[in-house]
């Protein structure tokens, strides 16, 4: 392809892009089609000769466009939302022309600052602690998923706990870690791949909001302590996925400093809540917080993928992931931020741009109007919800997301949930409380007014 057919090329993506923004609302959210359908309108084998992009662009509407769930979908309320901004999709763009990899500062400088001041930023927007200021020992990256960011955190708090020895020696057999059977399944996840194990994952009780209990976790740490085990990391969540539960972290926070234990919180998506003021309630307990994470790409417009991770001292989490060969030895090597020491990956995007882009095209006024907008959706579905007596709410409402069930039980609720998914006119997911059945309604999407959620009510009342 030739710069000028790049051009028009792209200006034809371009334009494709903004209709498919524009017209997603007007069809099904989710994909009719069977396992392997896909695959079997393509070739079997790759084509011999390069094909006019007029034909790919063909097939993304034959082919793609068919067998995909619309996650911009106005009446997409399954999961999370994951917006997309057409500033951070130009973002995304100019990273992949620019075709830089930030693994070091010597590998490409703009890429290093720009991040660490977008972390800046977002540590001002959000109105957390100044210990996550890149000024001080502590600081941000922009990691992949929350997932990878709690991992990291975990390999932080080993190195800490530690000094260091398991990555010498790689004996982790008597470290611990606590969260709640609500926590993010990537907390569980990071403990085996740290070494740590399922099995010495501890599920910390929790009260009748789903939330962990403080004196659960100090009794557990003790218990453990009694045993010859180390207590190594909490992870506490600020909106699990299931309910939207708040951990109690100032007081999760005492029983850590306490017992010299490493608090992560997980706040993926209620943590850009904090953009608004009114809701900096979600922000409690962070000054005493070891490390943190919140997603521009699921309640902010940043398309995916963006985490954004503080920890407030460094050292532990470069001590952890550092390893230094010659090859990438520079001459500034020890005086400068080299993001490769903070993640997992050597090479890394330019993640960056596409924060910088959303926050100087929309500002930082056209999030917080979304989600207020989405929470006062909520409070009109829990209203309909409380009105409605073949229903009733499963969890607290919390911010964005609406937990509820029908009063016949089960069955009931997950023949709902299955008859409204298959209509494609919404979609919503299932989760389990207390060993029952949930439907869960998630109102996130930046094309999602108050028709949309009301015609989502009525599908659900109706099937």
């Amino acid at each position: 392809m030739t710069p000028d057919e790049f051009r028009r090329h792209g200006h034809a993506l371009i334009d494709w892009i903004a209709d498919y923004v524009a017209t997603v609302g007007d069809g099904p959210v989710s994909a009719a089609v069977a396992p392997g359908e896909i695959r079997a309108l393509l070739p079997e084998h790759p084509p011999a000769t390069p094909e006019p992009f007029e034909a790919v662009l063909a097939d993304l509407d034959r082919v793609v466009v068919p067998g995909l769930t619309h996650w911009q979908h106005p009446s997409f309320f399954a999961y999370f939302p994951c917006n997309s901004s057409f500033p951070s999709v130009l973002g995304e763009l100019a990273s992949a022309g620019l075709g830089v990899n930030g693994m070091l500062w010597a590998t490409s400088p703009a890429a290093t600052e720009l991040e660490t001041l977008m972390l800046d930023w977002m540590q001002e927007l959000l109105g957390l602690p100044e210990r996550f200021r890149s000024t001080g020992p502590g600081g941000g990256v922009i990691q992949g998923t929350a997932s990878e960011a709690t991992l990291c955190a975990l390999l932080a708090a080993r190195e800490r706990v530690t000094s260091g020895a398991t990555n010498r020696a790689g004996v982790t057999g008597g470290l611990v870690v606590y969260t709640t059977a609500h926590a993010h399944s990537s907390v569980e996840k990071g403990c085996r791949i740290a070494g740590i194990g399922s099995d010495h994952l501890r599920h910390v009780d929790v009260d009748d909001t789903y939330a962990m209990r403080a004196d659960a976790l100090a009794a557990a740490i003790a218990a453990d302590r009694a045993a010859g085990l180390t207590p190594m990391a909490v992870v506490a969540s600020v909106g699990t996925t299931s309910s939207m539960a708040v951990d109690p972290v100032p007081a999760i926070a005492e029983v850590c400093e306490r017992e010299g234990v490493w608090l992560h919180v997980d706040a993926a998506m209620a943590g850009i809540a904090a953009l608004c003021p009114e809701l900096r309630w979600v922000n409690a307990g962070l000054e005493r917080a070891d490390s943190f994470c919140t997603n521009p790409h699921k309640w902010m417009g940043v398309n995916f993928d963006c985490d954004l991770f503080w920890v407030a001292d460094r050292g532990a989490l470069i001590a952890a992931l550092s390893i230094l060969p010659e090859y990438l030895r520079t001459a500034q090597t020890g005086s400068v931020i080299d993001y490769r020491d903070w993640q997992l990956p050597l090479g890394r995007r330019f993640r960056a741009l596409k924060l910088w882009f959303t926050l100087r095209a929309d500002g930082v006024a056209t999030p917080q109007a979304m989600i207020r907008r989405h929470l006062a959706l909520t409070d009109e579905l829990v209203g309909w919800v409380e009105a409605e007596p073949r229903f009733e709410l499963a969890a607290p409402p919390r911010l964005n997301l609406v937990c509820l069930r029908h009063v016949d039980g089960d069955a009931a609720t997950d023949a709902v949930i299955e008859r409204a998914n298959a209509t494609r006119e919404a979609l919503f997911t299932r989760t389990v409380l207390d060993g029952r059945s949930v439907l869960r309604v998630c109102i996130g999407g930046a094309q999602t007014e108050r028709h949309h959620v009301e015609a989502a009510w009525k599908l659900l009342t109706s099937v």
